[in-house]
């Protein structure tokens, strides 16, 4: 390169500063610093420093149990609201709880059950003041799904029924050690177009089941999927009963209706959350005045009174069993926590708090070991101040299970298939999935993944065609980051990306590229092949319009967040595919890691620390000093791979 390799480039740059190499640091050190990243982004024990024992022994029992926090500034004007909020859930957990029980196949009085014990424990131990928890109609359906291919709940209740509690019981260690190791982040791969749309797809196979009881159908399929579902429904229309057709269709009505009112005016939330409860007691006293269930509408029938027993000596572990048992509660708790968490932080902002994820992990593990959110709307509506209405709710419960079951033998099931009709009916969000096409068309995409996948093969083809997406996605991201062209703006010391603004200019003789991810394994090759197209097409266009020759290839490193082994081993390549065209590169602004890698591999000299510099101005005015350093050789334009 003549007299003008002996320049200094930072002479002709006018930098004043240098890129610099962090100070060394231990491995044990870097470690540490990583894995708080990792598990504790929050940093939760930052409230525990330079306190005294008995302090962080009251703060930890607050970090355990958040009811020790909020329960000292509660207050009577919070009870009243909470009160209130309380009784409205619990009219609505009654009817619900007893539906969701039948779509799991499992016995009415159990989802009473489960609307009594789990509310008193998230009480004490979940951060949300508005998370109304209890059965979850996903849940419920998928526990019938999975196990009913195992047992058949009709030939073996009992069975059944214990193998239900087991998979709740793993379901409940599972989201409690994902808490206590701080794994919320895996949740994370449920992005919000795979619950859009699973949910969806969920709430449609949901709605299509109940048509068994609305038309008063006695045998129907245990498969879930669309065809079969029809199938099964169109090749018994002979056993269609007329009268419970109307007697559902009736009820869908006025449960839609009401809930319509509601939406339009927020303080008419109590309509919808009573309807419910409303539809019961209508159904069950037009039943019972009617005779009705002599006339072939089917009704609840006889339900136990009392508080049950502990249900620990009615797990299954047999090992024939174990594996359903395990895979039902893991799938089954992920989709829970999911809902849950995203029902939580959509309320927390409407209200300006926080909940902990990794703390709902393990209120949400500890309700599954010792005992739907789609009641945390109507929690929030009426008014609730704090998880005291859970608390509400579940002695309303209590005080149904110990006095009032018996009014309950007389309620038809057409009354709750269409309750769970109308619930899930809330839960198809086409506004959300409308707002995804316009917005994103991969993330629509995803969505009716996910929607097709539990529609029309199973909830659990769905659900992991879902989450294959939305990891794909991710890997894409990673395996292919963006590579962009930048240009000068006129009249300033900014470089942009020529494709986004129009009045950008490239700088003759030089390839301005920067680097929009991290550099590894993944996307290393990708990178090497498409920086050398960068300069095959710079290349190209030159010769054909005649502009100066390419002399350097600038790379903006801001982006690239950090470097592995074969990441440095590509910046090698690529060093030395630009220096057999006779071209220079030159860095801008490698973060710190970056720079520790390319220091420590030996690099930073093969390249030479006067190339690297902090900003793409100084690297510009630095290549256009050499530039005029040095004789231009019109006849270099030969590719050399």
């Amino acid at each position: 390169m003549g007299t003008a390799d002996h320049v200094d480039p930072y002479a002709g740059a006018g930098a004043t500063h240098r890129v610099e190499i962090p100070p060394p640091q231990p491995f044990s050190e870097s470690l540490k610093n990583t894995l708080k990243e990792t598990f504790f982004p929050d940093d939760p024990l930052r409230q525990f420093k330079n306190q005294p024992p008995r302090r962080r022994l009251i703060l930890g029992l607050q970090y355990v149990f958040p009811i020790l926090e909020w329960g000292r500034h509660y207050t009577l004007e919070f009870f009243r609201a909470d009160l209130i909020a309380g009784i409205t859930i619990a009219s609505l957990a009654i009817p619900q709880g007893i539906s969701y029980a039948k779509l799991a196949n499992l016995p009415p009085i159990l989802g009473l059950y489960s609307s009594f014990v789990p509310p008193l424990i998230y009480a004490v131990m979940g951060s949300s003041r508005d998370l109304a928890v209890g059965t979850v109609a996903v849940a419920s359906l998928l526990t019938a799904s999975m196990l009913g291919d195992a047992v058949d709940a009709q030939q073996d209740p009992q069975l059944y029924v214990h193998l239900a509690f087991t998979a709740t019981f793993f379901a409940g260690l599972f989201e409690t050690a994902m808490g206590i190791f701080r794994l919320g982040f895996i949740v994370d791969f449920l992005s919000h177009a795979t619950i859009v749309g699973f949910m969806a797809g969920a709430a449609t196979v949901v709605i299509l089941q109940q048509l068994k009881g609305v038309l008063g159908l006695e045998h129907f399929t245990h498969k879930t999927d669309v065809i079969d579902v029809l199938h099964s429904i169109f090749t018994q229309t002979h056993q269609w009963r007329w009268e419970s057709a109307l007697l559902g269709s009736v009820f869908l009505f006025y449960l839609l209706i009401s809930r319509y009112f509601s939406k339009k005016r927020a303080n008419l939330f109590w309509i919808s959350a009573m309807a419910p409860l409303t539809s019961v007691i209508l159904g069950s006293l037009l039943v019972y005045l009617t005779r009705a269930e002599k006339h072939g509408v089917q009704v609840i029938g006889h339900l136990k009174k009392g508080i049950n027993p502990a249900s620990f000596m009615d797990l299954n572990f047999d090992s024939r069993y174990l594996p359903i048992a395990i895979k039902t509660g893991i799938i089954t708790g992920i989709i829970s926590m999911a809902e849950g968490m995203a029902v939580g932080r959509s309320f927390a902002m409407f209200k300006n708090y926080h909940i902990d994820g990794n703390k709902e992990m393990i209120a949400f593990g500890m309700m599954n070991i010792v005992g739907p959110f789609s009641r945390s709307a109507v929690n929030f509506n009426a008014g609730c101040k704090t998880a005291v209405s859970n608390i509400v709710m579940a002695i309303a419960v209590m005080a149904t299970l110990l006095f009032l079951t018996p009014l309950f033998h007389y309620t038809p099931l057409v009354v709750l298939a269409a309750i769970i009709m109308a619930a899930m009916l809330g839960l198809i969000d086409y506004e959300a999935a409308m707002h995804l096409w316009h917005v994103d068309k991969f993330d629509f995409l995803v969505c009716m993944a996910a929607y097709v996948g539990v529609v029309f093969g199973s909830i659990q083809i769905g659900l992991v065609l879902a989450i294959g997406l939305s990891v794909l996605r991710v890997l894409l991201f990673i395996a292919r980051p963006r590579t962009i062209v930048l240009g000068n703006l006129p009249d300033s010391k900014v470089y942009r990306n020529v494709h986004h603004y129009q009045k950008a200019q490239t700088v003759p003789g030089i390839l301005i590229l920067e680097i929009d991810a991290p550099i590894y394994f993944a996307n290393s090759n990708y990178l090497r092949e498409r920086i050398s197209r960068w300069i095959d097409e710079e290349e190209e266009r030159i010769k054909s319009c005649g502009d100066t020759g390419l002399q350097h290839v600038v790379l903006d490193m801001s982006a690239v967040g950090n470097i592995d082994t074969s990441g440095i081993s590509m910046m090698d390549e690529i060093k030395k595919i630009i220096d057999r065209r006779g071209l220079k590169l030159v860095l801008v602004n490698p973060v710190a890691e970056v720079m520790k890698k390319l220091e420590k591999s030996k690099f930073l000299e093969t390249l030479g620390k006067e190339w690297i510099f902090l900003t793409v101005e100084e690297a510009v005015r630095a290549c256009n000093f050499m530039l005029d350093c040095k004789p231009q050789d019109s006849t270099k334009y030969t590719n050399i791979v």
